[in-house]
């Protein structure tokens, strides 16, 4: 399904949110429990995150850094997050099964974070998308740390132990810069 602005997540997850976000005053404490049901998406900015509080009221365009999936995460900085900003409005969710809870390693800059595999989003109908060499495709994780981090593919190594070689990391790969056509 495609969405555009706003849409589901194809789970909903049970998170805690960082309340300097989403409130005037500081509270106590400082990461309270919440429920992320929904995406949006927004050309040049982050991944909005929309949670249901405990209060009732619902909040919306979360960036990734205020969700967390334990009380006492550590801290993102923005760039550790999230790599790219939205390219449009357009975009489509959806969990792989395959990856469903599968452990992956995220490259944030120079350093090396585990995360498990949550769903992967994708940005549709867009010039970046469009264009073979630009198009990504956003996988959102759960960081060993705590943090929500949504990362492109080639940022991502994931480790399914029935398959693939401890150790061995990918070499070579070359970026998508062709189109393809039958006719």
């Amino acid at each position: 399904m495609i969405h555009s602005l706003t849409g589901p997540l194809p789970h909903h997850q049970y998170v805690w949110i960082d309340t300097q976000y989403t409130h005037h005053q500081p509270q106590t404490p400082r990461w309270q429990p919440a429920i992320w049901f929904g995406l949006t998406s927004n050309p040049g900015r982050m991944w909005g995150c929309t949670c249901l509080l405990e209060s009732g009221a619902v909040y919306r365009a979360l960036p990734p850094m205020a969700i967390a999936f334990k009380n006492d995460p550590v801290i993102l900085k923005p760039h550790q997050a999230q790599a790219w900003d939205c390219y449009g409005t357009d975009f489509s969710v959806c969990i792989y099964p395959y990856l469903v809870g599968v452990w992956g390693t995220v490259k944030m800059g120079k350093l090396l974070k585990p995360g498990r595999y949550l769903f992967s989003a994708s940005p549709i109908g867009d010039g970046f998308s469009l264009a073979p060499d630009q198009a990504k495709e956003f996988h959102f994780l759960a960081l060993d740390s705590g943090g929500l981090s949504i990362q492109p593919t080639n940022r991502v190594v994931y480790t399914e132990k029935s398959f693939t070689v401890l150790g061995k990391k990918p070499e070579g790969l070359k970026t998508q810069t062709d189109t393809y056509y039958c006719e």
